[in-house]
């Protein structure tokens, strides 16, 4: 009799007692697809941060340029025409300017 008892709690502990219910199952599952979550969101903030590319030092340099030099890129980018530049550069210069382009 002892044995027979013996091997039912056997048997119940491992089919019965593991002590999880639905809602064991369920935080389970939720604590799994957030932790593939976070790494998956890991993995791709470290390869956005080693792909990106580095700053242009003339975006960063904005504030150190003088006005002349942005004036003479403006005209190297054809913005503006060589009269318009020297018009202009001829006014930051404080000089006073002709209007025939010479």
């Amino acid at each position: 009799m002892e044995i027979d008892r013996q091997r039912k709690e056997f048997m119940m502990m491992f089919w019965y007692g593991n002590g999880m219910s639905g809602w064991g199952y369920a935080l389970m599952t939720v604590g799994m697809v957030l932790f593939w979550g976070l790494v998956i969101l890991g993995v791709v903030a470290l390869v956005r941060f080693l792909v990106r590319s580095p700053q242009r030092p003339d975006s960063a340099d904005v504030s150190h340029r003088t006005p002349e030099q942005m004036l003479a890129e403006r005209f190297a980018r054809g913005e503006i025409d060589e009269q318009e530049y020297r018009s202009r550069l001829a006014t930051l210069q404080g000089r006073p300017h002709s209007t025939s382009g010479t």
